[in-house]
């Protein structure tokens, strides 16, 4: 499944990230290797994102920001990145596969600055949605494990700016038109790990929601429970899959196990919400 159509590395900020000090060393690129061969990114202080675009006979106006994981301190760059594009421009979808700050800095327990990001980059694709062949009103958001975490924050953190306006991309709104977190993490605290994180503000204008998980991979089961009561609480439309077993870190590569199928059945709520035309 090929990459269609990947576009240059664009910069969120070209005259620097808000709240960005350096001093990190040199972004660093971690070539695949072992037996799950991941490309990991560090050290990132000038974060941007990379548009792949479907042909334009089968793109459905659709795009999605695309979260790698990787505990907020590397990112899981094609596992949870490219692949995901490749993934989404197989269905018509424009995937903008996002390269957030990390690894976390000291002090920044939120993270507010990978959510500056984040929150920039569902501007940036607003603002070029012509250019891009999108609908502005179809733009979601898609994070894996801490990149389903910062998908959850943009999308429950929307109504309050995390930086101050730079241009006039900074007029558009931030709030993701749908949600797919994959195997989140840090949904509950290690303190009570039965309650949702008070950073989890749900409310009804929290973008429908598409969730996947299985009930190996810790307590994230038990946390996609709670966020999906949540949800139900606020009137916010959600599909959640909590498979049995399948562990964590798979994105989309196929398995043994049936979480495997998620992709087609995220392409059917798509389908189903309206999200693919």
């Amino acid at each position: 499944m090929p990459l269609l159509a990947a576009g240059p590395e664009i910069k969120l900020w070209p005259k620097g990230a808000p709240g960005e000090s350096g001093g990190i060393g040199p972004e660093e690129i971690r070539p695949p290797q072992g037996e799950r061969p991941v490309k990991r990114i560090t050290n990132v202080t000038e974060p941007a994102i990379t548009v792949y675009r479907p042909p334009a006979g089968k793109n459905s106006g659709a795009a999605v920001v695309v979260c790698p994981g990787g505990g907020y301190n590397i990112l899981a760059y094609d596992l949870e990145g490219t692949e995901i594009a490749e993934w989404l421009n197989s269905i018509g979808v424009t995937g903008i596969v996002l390269k957030y700050r990390v690894p976390r800095r000291k002090g920044d327990n939120f993270p507010r600055l990978p959510l500056q990001d984040a929150q920039r980059a569902i501007r940036l694709a607003r603002k070029n949605a012509d250019a891009w062949g999108i609908d502005p009103a179809r733009i979601g958001i898609l994070g894996f494990s801490a990149g389903g975490h910062l998908a959850v924050m943009a999308a429950t953190h929307w109504d309050e700016p995390a930086y101050q306006r730079t241009d006039d991309a900074d007029d558009l709104s931030s709030r993701p038109d749908f949600l797919i977190p994959v195997y989140a993490a840090y949904l509950t605290t290690d303190a009570d790990p039965w309650t949702l994180s008070p950073q989890v503000k749900v409310t009804p204008r929290t973008p429908p929601t598409f969730m996947v998980v299985t009930y190996d991979d810790k307590n994230r089961g038990s946390d996609a429970a709670l966020f999906l009561t949540a949800l139900k609480k606020a009137g916010v439309a959600a599909e959640a899959h909590i498979f049995l077993a399948g562990g964590h870190g798979y994105g989309l590569r196929p398995s043994a196990h049936p979480v495997s199928q998620w992709p087609r059945l995220c392409e059917q709520w798509m389908r189903a919400s309206g999200i693919l035309k």
